[in-house]
């Protein structure tokens, strides 16, 4: 498994993935699915996006990487990570998560925050906690599901740099 910078013809399958997840409804805030023209403009406005590709060559997964906020918090990054649901289980995450550190750290994030991961994603706070995120605290309600339920919302946190 190669984890690397994206490339333009990545992007018909990086639109899929991420609008596998946004179509899902359980884990992304999105409720509008990327075509090839927003998905393009989408992936351009972030400070770096990553795939996941097998030995075949083919795109299983990917993240996007930028700032949480601006100004004098600019210096805080956000990610958000999406792996194609036929290859879910097989620790693409974690390579993803992994490399996404690498590269925070590189353009200068100091932290990561994670704004918003459902209560129910399990095996996401797991790795987060397993690779040493610390968690801030939840916020009740904070996740509208696809179901039309509320689900509670936690907050994440990796310190890159002192």
């Amino acid at each position: 498994m190669l984890v690397r910078e994206y490339r333009s013809e990545d992007l018909p399958a990086m639109i899929r993935i991420w609008n596998e997840v946004v179509e899902d409804g359980i884990a992304f805030p999105q409720l509008e699915l990327l075509n090839e023209e927003s998905g393009e403009a989408f992936f351009a406005a972030q400070t770096y996006n990553a795939v996941a590709e097998d030995e075949t060559g083919q795109v299983v997964g990917l993240y996007i990487l930028h700032p949480n906020n601006i100004g004098r918090c600019g210096h805080i990054g956000n990610a958000s990570y999406a792996v194609r649901s036929d290859c879910r289980g097989l620790h693409i995450g974690e390579l993803l998560v992994k490399h996404c550190l690498d590269r925070a750290k590189a353009v200068g994030f100091r932290l990561i925050q994670f704004n918003a991961v459902v209560e129910s994603n399990i095996h996401a706070r797991h790795l987060y906690e397993r690779l040493g995120f610390t968690p801030l605290g939840t916020i009740p309600g904070g996740f509208l599901m696809k179901d039309g339920h509320y689900e509670n919302i936690c907050l994440y946190y990796y310190q890159l740099q002192q």
